[in-house]
């Protein structure tokens, strides 16, 4: 299996520190929001995607995506809702765990939460010190010494003097050096906070990823990933902490999938250009919206567009429409479909590619379930364990391809579908035209077969 390496900036074997097992953790939500599309890529699709197919593959996963239940943002929406700042985070974990749902997107192994793990934190931050990797400022504030460590950029590829020439120093600031980054942040009045060596306070961001990561996959592991706006400032601090307190790599491998754009740009609450996972779960089914975020390889930006999205819609009723009426037959593990798709996760991930195996299977399909029924219900057993493993295919089809009609639509176009059959059955062909022109005006549309009518809202 290949994989980037976005630290050496190449395709690398992928070889795991213990044989087929692999260690995973990825930056999860900061709990003060909805989730957005881009959260639903970065942080969820795409690794999810990634531990299936390791799984599918024989290995065993140990993936681990954290929450950040506490920082300025949790804390000023609070202020701003006039709630207790735990009220809101559990709220939005709730939201953030419906929409995983609605995307078919499994739990982690493990998803620690800041707010739990202080000791490790405060652990990691007295090693710093210790090492001289960090010191204690006048205002009370703990901060990292950026150039006490080397090899600082080489995940991002910055140098020192570049960012020099963009550090700005408040008038205020405590810190030795612009450069510095908060490990451990003083409590103002009526803010959360921890008892500390250095006082009542509670931790900077990248901390708490070094010491969580830690806790649950040990001082080095395999893959680190998240989305690609956090190779900088975030990777680059949590890697400089880790491998300053430990002295020995932190990730083997760094895994970060591209951004979602709206106009060219990337999205994100930053820039307000975002669209929530509820407002598209609004629009669209979720495993349209998954399907969407595959049609591109994990690593290259993704327009969000509303032609891409029905595109995604209309791809997968195609694949469900082949699939309708045959019974999955018993998937063979060598064919040479699943040899093909695995040909292409194993480049690095390659789930365009391993789209169009699935495509090539649902057009055999099309081919066969007229004459050779048997052959294509294996073809259709293929399929559907293909799209087990990117987490596509697994509704009844006539559920997905009804998914569009109301409750009231679905009665409806079923009593006249009923009307249509019995004016057929009595040789009244100018009532079933009419009956067929009404239900196409409605965006029905019919398949007559062996078996009876099938419909799908268009």
């Amino acid at each position: 299996m290949k994989l980037y390496n976005s630290l050496t900036k190449r395709k690398e074997e992928f070889k795991p520190i213990t044989p087929n097992e692999v260690g995973l953790y990825v930056c999860g939500m900061t709990v003060y929001d909805y989730g957005h599309i881009g959260h639903a890529r970065s942080m969820m699709i795409t690794f999810d995607m990634m531990t299936r197919y390791w799984r599918s593959r024989g290995f065993k996963v140990k993936y681990v995506r954290n929450i950040t239940d506490v920082d300025d943002k949790i804390i000023n929406r609070a202020k701003e809702n006039d709630e207790e700042y735990t009220t809101l985070t559990e709220r939005f974990i709730k939201a953030m765990d419906e929409d995983a749902v609605a995307l078919n997107v499994l739990k982690p192994d493990l998803e620690p939460r800041a707010t739990l793990h202080m000791p490790e934190m405060i652990s990691m931050i007295e090693t710093l010190i210790s090492k001289g990797f960090a010191y204690q400022a006048d205002n009370g504030d703990v901060f990292y010494r950026v150039r006490e460590f080397k090899d600082y950029g080489k995940l991002s590829n910055k140098t020192l003097d570049d960012l020099q020439v963009g550090a700005r120093v408040e008038a205020n600031e405590a810190k030795q050096d612009p450069l510095d980054f908060v490990l451990w942040k003083m409590a103002k009045p009526d803010e959360p906070h921890w008892d500390s060596p250095w006082g009542k306070g509670r931790p900077g961001w990248h901390i708490e990823c070094s010491a969580m990561s830690c806790k649950a996959l040990g001082e080095t592991f395999d893959i680190h990933g998240g989305g690609a706006d956090l190779k900088f400032p975030h990777h680059e601090n949590e890697l400089a902490q880790s491998e300053a307190a430990h002295g020995k790599p932190f990730a083997n491998y760094w895994v970060h999938a591209g951004l979602v754009q709206l106009n060219d740009e990337k999205m994100s609450k930053s820039l307000g250009n975002f669209f929530t996972i509820r407002e598209m779960l609004d629009q669209y089914p979720g495993e349209v919206i998954r399907y969407f975020m595959l049609t591109s390889h994990y690593r290259s930006p993704i327009k969000y567009t509303e032609e891409n999205l029905k595109l995604a819609q209309s791809a997968l009723e195609t694949l469900y429409t082949s699939m309708r009426g045959i019974e999955s037959g018993k998937v063979n593990l060598d064919s040479e479909y699943i040899q093909r798709f695995n040909t292409a996760m194993d480049d690095d991930f390659n789930t365009p590619e391993a789209l169009g195996v699935l495509f090539e299977l649902s057009h055999i399909i099309n081919k066969e379930k007229a004459k050779f029924p048997k052959r294509a219900a294996k073809h259709v057993g293929v399929l559907k364990h293909l799209g087990a493993i990117l987490g596509l295919l697994q509704q009844k089809p006539e559920d997905f391809l009804q998914s569009k009609a109301s409750d009231s639509e679905h009665a409806d176009i079923e009593k006249l579908i009923k009307t249509r059959e019995e004016a057929r059955a009595g040789k009244d062909w100018a009532l079933a035209d009419e009956v067929r022109d009404k239900l196409t005006a409605m965006g029905v549309s019919l398949e007559d077969t062996p078996n009876g009518t099938l419909w799908r809202k268009m």
